[in-house]
């Protein structure tokens, strides 16, 4: 299977893009102007503590004298204290910002997830958006609470340091700063190269998160098929390639910082030459020069620290496009404004104007295509189905049966022509509106971790305990309960994984029946279950479909004789209709599909030991009736 093809990143450094994280900043300005201006503050004093040396040095050492001392002691002590109480209060105010920002990215894109429509999740693996979800969102917030304030800390610090040596000596100072220049040359021709190894890293992340979570949750199809060892080689390979990318970009950090060292160390033996030459000759204080020499000394790592802050600042714009990329994913499903004003949006129903529905339902000249798709895989469908009728689909793989039940839904809109619900084109109504009356009920049915009584219930999150149990009673889902150790207390496992296909059947049914919707769909929801089960189901969807519209995706064409109507589905189109003896009788599609899957129903029950010698007369028995 080909692999998903993540889109490239490559637009230059832009503040445009961190403007994007704007809305997520501002909640928090407060801490921002406290963390900001602290660490304005500290520069002040980091740049402040080598003229205390250097007062010191001239009016203590040099002349061998301890008078005023004690007072020089305090303020330096009073100094440091400031200073410890400001890097207290500044740690506090950027982790409230990591973790607020960080918390708000990962709400914004889950809520933002719930939004959009089936074809991103065709298209987009999960291993992908859980990568934008955690890694990338971790560090953005970690860049902003840190990165940037650091920045500005570095940054003023740097600054002030040349002010102040400017204004000691400007020969010594002009001497320091000729290393910013280079500085400046070395970021503008490494940033672009480190960026493109940024992303590099951060798309091929993906691809590990990827295929971590399909080899764990797909390690039971990987065992039956004895894929391991491919597994194994492909997970190698992805890392393989991380680790290259990954030294590619240490590669280019690695000469990066040391190229910046070097020149800052010959600058600094330079100061120290022509600074010890001036002393000598007694041109400058021997205070003065130790100012040199500290300012020297320290201002390579703010100015390394800059530089490398910078460099992470580039790479950071890859995970801000990827997270922006998902945020500004738009749904091929929404609601207009006009729609939204009167039933609500997802998140903010506005359920006292949904009107009662009927389930009267109208397809006409239905014609459809998936976004990503060429040719319709469905065309010109008309099909009007009266409020209370159960309809029965049945056809071959690929025929457009669960396309059919899927734009019912409302989870792709057609491509052209329209369905209308009740006499209403249902885009005119909300689509929560739609989904809250539809109770669906798949051939793969997802359990969520957690209780019986929780998944049960979340066809109707208000149900008391009592109604879950009768829900599940309906369809015989209690026998599931009795089974476990702590019956409907009982954890279902990740995915449902504690509970065989048919328990979870049971149990998906059981959660739909409680959402006492006034459609249903039933999508091959009976194909994974034993004979046995499937009649318990039988004979209670046969009451609960009573007087609901229903629409049956059929398996086993044993399971829909009762039906009102069967729709037989070729090539996106109906080629029969009519009820199961009708169609018997006319001996076409139908039938040889019936006659198919009953002879192969019966060779198994042979293979079985459990051959019908009445079979064939119960067919023929059928087609005269």
């Amino acid at each position: 299977m080909a692999a998903y093809e993540e889109q490239e990143y490559k637009k230059p450094f832009s503040f445009q893009v961190w403007a994007k994280m704007l809305p997520f900043f501002k909640p928090y300005k407060k801490y921002f102007v406290i963390t900001i201006g602290l660490n304005l503050l500290l520069a002040g004093i980091d740049v402040l503590v080598p003229l205390f040396q250097s007062y010191a040095i001239d009016h203590f050492i040099v002349p061998d004298t301890l008078e005023g001392i004690s007072i020089f002691a305090g303020v330096y002590i009073g100094l440091i204290v400031m200073q410890t109480i400001f890097v207290y209060i500044s740690v506090h105010a950027a982790t409230t910002i990591e973790m607020c920002v960080g918390k708000d990215l990962k709400w914004a894109q889950f809520e933002h997830l719930q939004t959009l429509s089936f074809s991103y999740y065709n298209t987009t693996p999960v291993g992908y958006i859980h990568a934008r979800v955690m890694s990338d969102t971790l560090r953005i917030a970690g860049m902003t609470a840190w990165g940037l304030v650091d920045m500005f800390w570095a940054f003023v610090y740097v600054v002030s340091v040349f002010g102040i040596m400017l204004l000691l000596n400007w020969k010594l100072a002009l001497i320091i700063m000729m290393i910013v220049p280079c500085i400046a040359l070395l970021t503008v021709y490494f940033q672009n190269k480190i960026l493109h190894w940024n992303r590099k890293v951060r798309k091929i992340n993906s691809q590990i998160t990827n295929a971590y979570n399909e080899g764990i949750t797909g390690v039971r199809t990987s065992k039956s098929m004895v894929v391991e060892e491919d597994n194994q080689n492909n997970f190698f390979q992805i890392t393989k390639n991380m680790h290259q990318a990954a030294i590619h970009s240490a590669r280019l950090n690695a000469v990066y910082i040391p190229t910046i060292l070097l020149f800052s160390s010959i600058a600094c033996a330079i100061v120290l030459e022509r600074g010890g030459y001036m002393v000598q000759e007694e041109l400058l204080q021997l205070g003065t020069l130790s100012v040199f020499i500290s300012y020297a000394v320290v201002i390579f790592e703010p100015i390394q620290q800059l530089a490398r802050l910078l460099a992470d600042l580039i790479s950071c714009q890859a995970n801000i496009e990827r997270v922006t990329d998902l945020l500004e994913q738009k749904p091929n499903v929404c609601d207009n404004p006009e729609v939204e004003e009167k039933y609500g949006d997802m998140f903010h129903p506005k359920k006292e104007n949904w009107e009662e529905i009927k389930g009267d339902i109208v397809f006409e000249d239905v014609s459809f295509r998936y976004p990503d798709g060429k040719e319709y895989v469905l065309e010109h469908f008309n099909l009007h189905v009266p409020a209370g009728t159960n309809v029965a689909i049945v056809g071959e793989t690929g025929a457009g049966k669960s396309t059919l039940v899927n734009l019912l839904g409302r989870f792709f809109e057609p491509t052209k022509g329209r369905i209308l619900i009740d006499g209403k084109d249902y885009r005119l109504r909300s689509q929560l509106w739609l989904h809250s009356q539809i109770g669906y009920v798949l051939q793969n049915p997802h359990l969520f971790s957690g209780t019986l009584y929780d998944n049960i219930r979340y066809g109707n999150l208000d149900a008391t305990d009592e109604e879950v149990r009768k829900a599940a009673k309906q369809v015989s889902a209690d026998v599931v309960a009795e089974k476990l150790e702590q019956g409907y207390e009982s954890n279902v496992g990740e995915s449902g994984g504690r509970l065989s296909t048919g328990e979870k059947q049971l149990i998906s049914f059981a959660r739909a029946i409680l959402a006492n919707p006034r459609i249903f769909v039933l999508d091959e929801a009976t194909s994974s279950i034993d004979t046995q089960t499937e009649q318990l189901i039988q004979q209670a969807t046969d009451h609960l479909l009573k007087g609901h519209t229903s629409f049956v995706i059929a398996h086993r064409l044993s399971t829909i004789r009762k039906a009102d109507v069967i729709l037989v589905v070729k090539d996106g189109k109906i080629i029969e209709q009519g009820t199961h003896k009708e169609l018997l009788q006319e001996k076409g599609y139908y039938y040889e599909l019936y006659s198919r899957q009953f002879e192969e129903e019966a060779a198994m029950g042979i293979l079985a030991g459990q051959e019908n010698p009445h079979s064939k007369q119960k067919r023929k028995k059928e087609e005269h009736e």
